[in-house]
């Protein structure tokens, strides 16, 4: 099964309903990124008229965690994903539609072929950023993934 940006929005209207509600959606998946958007709106914003920190948080980590999952598939193996730690640098007061990409396809498959080959768990940062409709920086996430071959 090829992994597309419809197939993970479905994903995510069925598993992860908080981020479908909040407007998170993949827009675009290759092989070196994935870019995730996500709208100003009501429902996701925070007191003071912006974004709330988790919503740009759950759009960061599906651009982080769709990129994982579509490598792992392309390995063929049985691997498991999960983030051991998160940092997040906010820069600018998030509004109107923030589109967040990750770029680390590369890391990935260095960390998965290094994972397979000894079959211990390896770790890997992958970086998030996020931009408004300007294309100033809003916030930066790096999530530490960890994998590792299923016995």
């Amino acid at each position: 099964m090829t992994l597309t940006p419809r197939k993970l929005n479905m994903f995510s209207l069925m598993k992860l309903p908080s981020a479908y509600l909040c407007g998170v959606r993949v827009k675009q998946l290759d092989e070196t990124a994935c870019t995730v958007t996500v709208k100003h709106r009501w429902i996701n914003q925070n007191p003071f008229k912006s974004m709330f920190w988790a919503v740009q948080g759950m759009a960061a980590e599906l651009s982080t965690g769709a990129l994982m999952i579509g490598k792992i598939q392309e390995t063929g193996q049985r691997i498991s994903m999960l983030v051991t730690s998160n940092k997040a640098t906010f820069t600018k007061k998030a509004t109107g539609r923030i589109v967040f990409t990750c770029h680390d396809g590369a890391a990935i498959d260095a960390v998965l072929r290094t994972a397979i080959a000894t079959g211990e768990g390896e770790t890997v940062t992958l970086t998030a950023v996020g931009h408004n409709a300007d294309g100033i920086e809003v916030s930066t996430f790096h999530f530490e993934w960890s994998v590792k071959l299923k016995q």
